[in-house]
């Protein structure tokens, strides 16, 4: 495809970057330091300007684009420049907003705004909060094959059941594949003789039940099995968006909210909430209100900085779990160095659904691994693939060695994947696969 992205920010430059692998990419930036940034660290075409104007979409090809990614910072500016785009022809638009009320115009008016997909960056924060929230020990949880099957990413605690033990030692759970390793920051294959290690991060593929029972010989003695005391800290619309979503799985959560108003309007808005208003950087009021015995607190606040302090104070009076919100991706290895359990980067969720997007048709769902190093992704097996008809230790024979098969459904049943287990043309397979082989792989699936 030929696809232009407005907005070379982390969003922008990182669907870029993904998609210029198989993809011819243009990407427009206001900033000419992000375009000659772009235009030397990687082989796409940046040009500098506004992407709202039509003279520079024409100059950067709309005409003969399939795609137009609007991903600036800017809700309305993305909405005005797939409007612009519309007026060209018929080019496929994606839009990414925050405010979630655009997203619910959209849907409640096919094609609104002259947008054909949209994704709200909030929404899709506040849905990898409550996944992670719901899991002891995760740092990443998503699902596939309609949430038959689970991908989760775990950091092992030092007094985890399974520090010292080999993978295959660990591994006691029929429906869970381990796939791999994250080890000072480099993903590594799970081998039967990987021995782990407190502080690494692993990475598993199964049924929801057999991650569920994974996930407690992975935590710390002292994590709960489920978490079901929550602190929503902060009634920004991700704030909110987290709240609400726990409503609808029965928990009853709290959420501090320091503006009066704002506060009075989420306590209309969440009923099943019990929203209190005060500056949650008061220890004192976080005794009193005895938040050193949830068992998690979610920083949500508009600040990085609020939110890096309200984790902090919240580990020091003893809460087991902290989750931040970090605009700024490039601080998210510092939260949790510093001692927040899981930080979670709304550009990244952001990059990750639209590339999921873009890959409909050839992978049915994907979730991008340590900064790109890997990918777990969804396929439909056809005739012409290498996985159909035979069993999986002849065909992985004919696979690069950075892919494990993770789990197989069929006819909406789970599958354990196994040597001697067939795999069948319209079979979902989901796959881990090292980025470097990915292109390969993809060629043979």
């Amino acid at each position: 495809m030929r696809v232009i992205v407005v907005g070379a920010g982390e969003v922008g430059a990182n669907i870029a970057i993904s998609l210029a692998e198989s993809h011819d990419v243009t990407v427009i930036d206001v900033n000419p330091e992000k375009v000659e940034e772009l235009t030397y660290s990687s082989d796409i075409l940046a040009i500098e300007g506004d992407g709202t104007s039509l003279g520079i979409l024409e100059e950067a090809g709309i005409a003969e684009a399939d795609m137009l990614i609007a991903s600036t910072d800017d809700d309305e500016t993305n909405l005005v420049t797939c409007g612009t785009a519309k007026t060209t022809g018929d080019v496929f638009t994606i839009a990414r907003v925050r405010n979630a009320n655009f997203l619910d115009t959209w849907t409640r008016s096919e094609r609104a705004f002259g947008v054909d997909f949209m994704v709200s960056t909030n929404l899709l924060t506040a849905n990898d909060i409550v996944r992670v929230v719901g899991l002891p020990a995760a740092v990443d949880v998503d699902p596939f094959a309609g949430g038959l099957v689970q991908m989760a990413e775990f950091e092992v605690a030092a007094d985890s059941e399974i520090v010292g033990r080999t993978v295959e030692e660990a591994d006691k759970f029929d429906a869970l594949t381990f796939a791999a390793l994250v080890q000072e920051g480099d993903v590594v294959i799970a081998r039967g003789q990987t021995r782990i290690e407190a502080g690494n991060k692993v990475i598993v593929i199964g049924s929801p039940e057999s991650v569920q029972a994974f996930s407690k010989t992975v935590a710390s003695a002292e994590t709960a099995d489920e978490a079901r005391d929550i602190v929503v800290v902060g009634g920004s619309d991700i704030g909110y968006h987290t709240a609400r979503l726990l409503e609808e799985r029965g928990l009853e959560p709290r959420l501090i909210e320091q503006d009066a108003d704002r506060g009075r309007q989420l306590a209309e808005d969440l009923p099943g909430t019990i929203v209190m208003v005060h500056d949650a950087t008061d220890v004192d009021f976080l005794v009193g209100e005895h938040i050193d015995r949830a068992d998690a607190v979610i920083a949500a606040t508009d600040s990085d900085e609020k939110n890096l302090l309200v984790s902090l104070l919240a580990k020091n009076i003893g809460v087991a779990r902290t989750v931040a919100v970090v605009e700024q991706g490039q601080y998210a290895s510092l939260f949790e160095a510093v001692g927040t359990d899981v930080a979670i980067n709304p550009r990244e969720a952001t990059a990750e659904e639209i590339v999921r997007f873009t890959q409909e048709g050839q992978v049915e769902n994907l979730s991008l691994i340590e900064g790109r190093q890997a990918e777990v992704l969804e396929i439909e097996v056809d005739e012409a693939s290498v996985l159909a008809g035979r069993p999986i230790h002849e065909s992985v024979a004919e696979l690069p060695s950075d892919v494990v098969i993770g789990a197989i459904t069929r006819d909406q049943e789970f599958i354990v994947p196994r040597g001697g287990t067939v795999i069948n043309a319209g079979d979902h397979v989901v796959l881990f696969v090292a980025a470097d082989v990915l292109s390969r792989v993809m060629e043979l699936v």
